[in-house]
């Protein structure tokens, strides 16, 4: 394949996600958790410097590309671990309510604050991984394609 044609394929990569995850959102009526929101970012960069690397074909693009997939795979490898309680998220999407001592007035303060969408509950398996763990595997595969066409000599 050209480097044109894999920049292409990385970028409507990318675009497939975002549009998954959208159908996701407002189809399936699943709301993103704050590090889904996070690792939708990298995607949003991905796609924009695709469309500048078919418009101006310069070599250091592709490996940006690379780089934003790589950021959203280190984020989904991150919620992944926070999904299957290999370790603690964020305060602002997770449950680490504590209980004791509070007064009925405090407890209803914390129960209030909680997290509407939490991040270490995931919301669709499939296959036994969750929609993070899809974002890691699918964003691995497209970092490759990045790099293929980083070093595409054409």
């Amino acid at each position: 394949m050209s480097r044109r044609a894999l920049v292409l394929l990385a970028t409507l990569g990318s675009a497939a996600l975002m549009l998954g995850a959208l159908g996701f959102q407002y189809i399936g009526n699943m709301p993103p958790c704050h590090l889904c929101m996070l690792q939708r970012y990298p995607h949003i960069v991905a796609i924009i410097i695709g469309l500048i690397a078919l418009l101006i074909p310069w070599r250091v693009l592709p490996f940006a590309g690379a780089l934003a997939t790589l950021t959203t795979a280190g984020i989904g490898i991150y919620h992944t671990g926070v999904e299957r309680g290999f370790w603690l998220g964020p305060t602002s999407c997770t449950s680490n309510m504590q209980v004791g001592g509070l007064s009925s007035n405090d407890l209803l303060n914390q129960i209030m604050a909680a997290p509407v969408v939490r991040c270490d509950e995931p919301a669709w398996i499939f296959l036994h991984l969750s929609m993070a763990s899809w974002n890691v595997v699918f964003s691995l595969v497209l970092v490759g394609v990045w790099l293929a066409a980083a070093l595409r000599r054409d």
